[in-house]
């Protein structure tokens, strides 16, 4: 029988859970960046210990192949691998890499050298690992559920990046004037990303499987032909067959991949495109080509966390109906637009004060998480679940090509330096 129970305002018509169901995805959101987001922020102390070894470059570039490849074989078996074992091992792994950064620089009481180095730059590839598993399992799970969950998964990412910044002003704050400051702040909130995925791996396990409206989104990804969702179900204590009562078909035809790829060139390219900009310019850039201000070390910290937390405002915007840009030609105006902000990045570095450089990222903030969800919400309509699910590792799969185009891309900024 289907399945129907009150929602959380105590109406019959849905199944209930969904604000607790958001509030979780938010959280799962944010334990699937939480821990590269900390690397990341924590780059001035990195810049204090390796300072010849360009980490916010280096750390990116080798945090991406590993995300990438991944994922393509994620991508290419998503319709035979049990969705929950793999976000399960995915949010594992980050549990364990996290505590390895943090038990590496105890170890070594901070100091630098190519071991050390090496030792984080491996960390970083199971990060990127890490994030195939769960990023990809998570968009494509969440895209045969209701566009609020997708959204706040979304938000969460913003989210990780958002909490840790302002945690890394904190900490600069709190320990600024004692002995090793850098390090005792890099390590307060490394242990936080610690506690905050091993609380993401109980909640994925445990909570979020046993309510109500994901057991009904579940149930009926099964009944359209899903084969990703039975160990779902069974650990939700509901029998796979029972969804063929309902007069489904389970043997309907999905399009392929290919196919699905081609009817959504236009968002796969939006995505790159989307990426690629914003890291050829965060966080690199933002570290190493803006020059000396009067806000001194704080200057680089100041920025991150001004991208951070507005990328993360911004997702929220696209709730508002008629502020949600649906457009397929429209958004792709949009994206090839953003490419003005190198050149913008570039004359502002080179001839603007620190005021003008904060409004030009925040503004790199605002349009990433505005037109990230915007394309990512909009995407899976129209499709049965399997074609959703399909779909959503697709799109994440774009997502980490323009991330490390970008990267890559980051490097150009140092031609001319002698920084190399």
């Amino acid at each position: 029988m289907a399945m129907v129970v009150s929602d959380d305002n105590g109406t019959s018509s849905k199944p209930g859970g969904k604000y607790k169901a958001m509030t979780v995805c938010f959280i799962l959101g944010l334990g699937s960046l939480v821990s590269w987001n900390s690397m990341l922020t924590i780059g001035d102390y990195y810049y204090t210990i390796f300072p010849k070894y360009h980490p916010a470059r280096v750390l990116t570039l080798v945090y991406q192949p590993f995300a990438i490849g991944t994922m393509v074989i994620l991508a290419y078996y998503e319709s035979k691998i049990n969705t929950r074992m793999r976000n399960l091992a995915g949010f594992a792994l980050f549990f364990a890499s996290t505590l390895l950064v943090l038990i590496l620089d105890l170890a070594t009481s901070g100091k630098g050298g190519l071991g050390p180095y090496i030792g984080i730059c491996v960390l970083a590839a199971g990060f990127g690992i890490a994030d195939a598993h769960v990023e990809g399992g998570m968009v494509g799970e969440l895209y045969f559920m209701c566009p609020e969950f997708i959204q706040s998964y979304l938000a969460g990412l913003a989210a990780s990046g958002a909490l840790i910044s302002v945690l890394r002003i904190l900490t600069k704050v709190a320990f600024e004037r004692s002995n090793d400051g850098l390090r005792k702040g890099a390590i307060l909130f490394l242990a936080i990303s610690t506690f905050i995925e091993f609380v993401c791996v109980i909640l994925y396990a445990i909570y979020f499987t046993n309510l109500p409206i994901v057991k009904y989104y579940r149930s009926k990804a099964a009944s359209e032909g899903s084969k990703t969702v039975s160990a779902d179900l069974a650990a939700a204590g509901i029998e796979s067959k029972t969804v063929d009562e309902d007069g489904y078909d389970n043997k309907q035809e999905r399009l392929s991949n290919k196919q699905l790829f081609i009817e959504n060139l236009d968002y796969a390219v939006d995505i790159i495109l989307i990426y690629t900009v914003t890291l050829s310019i965060f966080p690199g850039f933002l570290y190493e080509n803006t020059g000396i201000h009067q806000l001194g070390t704080w200057y680089p910290v100041v920025l991150i966390a001004m991208y951070n937390v507005v990328d993360f405002l911004a997702r929220y915007i696209p709730l508002v109906q008629w502020l949600k840009l649906e457009s397929r030609k429209g958004l792709l105006i949009a994206i090839l637009s953003r490419f003005l902000l190198v050149p913008a990045f570039y004359f502002t570095a080179k001839y603007g004060d620190q005021g003008w450089m904060i409004l030009l990222v925040s503004f790199l903030g605002l349009t990433n998480g505005y037109l990230t969800v915007c394309v990512l919400t909009v995407a899976p309509r129209g499709y049965k679940s399997p074609e959703q699910n399909a779909l959503g590792n697709l799109l994440v799969l774009c997502l980490l090509i323009g991330i490390c185009a970008g990267a890559v891309l980051d490097w150009l900024w140092l031609i001319g330096k002698g920084t190399f």
